[in-house]
């Protein structure tokens, strides 16, 4: 395992307790419709969708 695999691990277990501490329910605002929905679903699904960006990107560059 090198340095830099080892850090992406360590901030991922961060990201995921982070998302899992946030519980509560929050309203969120999509353009038109306001969604009542759980922290941590918001904040996984906006990880994922970040994830998957960085990854496309990612694999466009090489």
């Amino acid at each position: 395992m090198t340095p830099a695999r080892i850090t992406v691990l360590v901030l991922v277990a961060l990201a995921l307790v982070f998302i899992f501490e946030n519980t509560r329910e929050t309203e969120i605002r999509l353009l038109v419709p306001l969604v009542t929905m759980p922290l941590w679903l918001a904040l996984l699904g906006m990880g994922v969708i970040g994830a998957l960006f960085g990854a496309y990107f990612m694999r466009r560059r090489r």
